[in-house]
């Protein structure tokens, strides 16, 4: 056995990406798409309501009325 365990496992992982054909190309559509639905979506559909609160007392105020008073 050569080497140490991390660095084996290492190039596992390392030899089978590079070898890869179609996975790659699997894995740039995946991470398209995670990064349309983490960064762009937020960025345009979700609004940060809590920036418009100075303290962390209306911050903390705004998350209550929203989870219990305001559910319909």
């Amino acid at each position: 056995m050569e080497g140490s365990l991390i660095r084996r496992i290492w190039l596992f992982y390392y030899e089978g990406f590079r070898s890869m054909t179609l996975g790659k190309t699997l894995w740039a559509i995946i991470l398209i798409k995670l990064f349309i639905m983490f960064f762009v979506l937020k960025l345009f559909f979700f609004k940060d309501a809590i920036r418009e609160y100075e303290t962390d007392n209306d911050k903390s105020q705004h998350i209550i009325n929203e989870l219990t008073i305001n559910r319909k």
